[in-house]
């Protein structure tokens, strides 16, 4: 049962991911860096946390904009 629960919960922060980089890329934002970060991951029940990584000052300024 815990494996099926942990295996949903990397499954849904995997689609998550997916989403994300296609908003940004509908906001004309590409950053490819976007995923997983693999040390939660590698725990008895994965908690899954997003990483959206390193980018430029233009592309931090542009996600900023996004709420707005």
């Amino acid at each position: 049962m815990e494996a099926r629960h942990s295996a949903l919960c990397v499954e849904e922060a995997e689609d998550a991911v997916k989403e994300l980089r296609a908003e940004l890329a509908k906001g004309g934002i590409i950053q490819p860096s976007p995923g997983l970060h693999p040390v939660n991951l590698v725990r008895d029940v994965p908690c899954p946390l997003v990483e959206s990584g390193r980018c430029s000052v233009r592309t931090a300024r542009r996600l900023a904009a996004v709420p707005r």
